[in-house]
């Protein structure tokens, strides 16, 4: 999985909007027949279709939400290249990274009542293994793991651990209760809270410490405390479909086949899904980046749900100087995303991911009200691909509520 892309759209000129794109409108009106189903959401399905043919991947859908709703969405290309079933916009699609706000979102509605603490440490949450665990992670903290800094190592292949995760067949608790106990007997990959390192695993602790708090399994407390109260109904883990049919997208290799969903060889181990193994429409991905859009304090249409103001400041905010990375979300700044007063920065919060066959990103401008969000079924070129749609999502919104001078 990689990080936000925020260098790769900042390097992306300006998609030409014109001729071209409107040359392929039949087509990705096609694409995109149930988009005009639903009222009031705009078709973007053109803008998608010559960005598939550009950056040869096989699907993509994407939206612009503005406030609480989906003010635009598009679907063009086939769930798998080769074969005629088209993409739409029921689909759904592998998010990747993009599901680490929605962990840290969970743990957020776990400290509001009081079953952990931000600096909740490796060592209170789990006294039965402080013997064992290296003096250094016993005082990790919940945010430390939340944010990147806790020293937990991104590369699991050293002594076979990521093979065993992969070959694991327990459930998804007993794997990530085994990731734990053999990274704390070893010594992290730095001191905690000196560094910022993106890591994969120290998402997939943070969840074990919520499972374990809560007592009920991470992906069950996920559906009951983030996806239900949002009404995001469509969200599963592991790569979406069946085997013997094309009933949902499939991913993509890095030689362009497709992958048939697999447990193991279409996805990352169990033991990461809080890391990055969740996938959902994209009305469902709209309403989680929604919950951010609206909760953020730089928007002037400030409405907080499932959590209090205070903690979606915590949420968007880096812990440190160390990086611009905060609880699973990207902070930064872009001219386009400047609001209207006198404090406006142009603030945006950002993530993206991939699972090596699938690639999604998403970008919040809280100043304007508005964020875009995308998802392609194809990892390699998907991230340029999916930039670039990100980009043009930007551009029609602005051009279409009209620009400020």
């Amino acid at each position: 999985m990689r990080a936000a892309t925020i260098a790769a759209l900042a390097a992306v000129c300006g998609l030409c909007l014109g001729t071209d794109a409107r040359a392929q409108a039949d087509a990705g009106r096609a694409d995109a027949a149930d988009v005009s189903a639903q009222s009031g959401v705009r078709d973007v399905s053109a803008l998608l279709a010559p960005i598939i043919e550009k950056h040869d991947v096989p699907g993509m859908v994407a939206g612009i939400v503005v406030g609480d709703r989906l003010f635009a969405a598009g679907a063009a290309g086939v769930r798998a290249r080769g074969e005629p079933e088209r993409v739409t916009l029921d689909d759904r699609f592998h998010i990747g990274s993009c599901t680490k706000a929605m962990t840290a979102t969970l743990c957020a509605v776990l400290v509001e009542r009081g079953a952990l603490r931000w600096d909740t440490t490796l060592a209170e949450a789990f006294p039965e293994l402080r013997q064992t665990m290296h003096e250094q992670y016993q005082r990790v903290t919940l945010a430390q793991l939340l944010t990147n800094r806790a020293g937990v190592p991104a590369d699991l292949s050293p002594g076979g651990l990521w093979g065993r995760l992969a070959a694991h067949t327990g459930t998804p608790r007993e794997a990530r209760r085994m990731l734990l106990e053999w990274l704390v007997r070893r010594g992290p990959a730095h001191a905690p809270g000196t560094r910022d390192l993106y890591a994969n695993a120290g998402f997939a602790i943070a969840g074990h410490m919520a499972e374990c708090a809560a007592g009920t399994a991470y992906e069950d407390l996920m559906q009951e405390l983030v996806f239900a109260p949002l009404g995001m109904t469509e969200c599963g883990w592991g790569a979406p479909g069946s085997a013997h049919a094309i009933d949902q997208p499939r991913g993509h290799g890095r030689d362009g086949k497709p992958v048939v969903p697999h447990p193991v060889r279409a996805d990352n181990p169990a033991a990461i899904s809080p890391a990055g193994r969740l996938h959902c429409t994209l009305a469902d991905l709209s309403r989680f980046v929604s919950l951010h859009l609206r909760g953020d304090a730089r928007n002037p249409n400030r409405a907080v749900a499932l959590l209090r103001a205070e903690i979606f400041d915590i949420l968007h905010t880096p812990p440190d100087s160390l990086s611009d990375y905060a609880f699973g979300w990207v902070r930064s700044v872009r001219p386009w995303a400047r609001g209207e007063g006198a404090e406006a920065t142009g603030r945006v919060l950002t993530h993206s991911g991939s699972n090596t066959m699938w690639f999604a990103v998403t970008w919040l401008a809280p100043e304007r009200d508005f964020a875009v969000l995308v998802m392609c079924n194809q990892g390699e070129r998907g991230d340029r691909a999916c930039d670039e749609a990100a980009w043009a999502m930007i551009q029609h919104h602005l051009n279409t509520v009209g620009r400020r001078e």
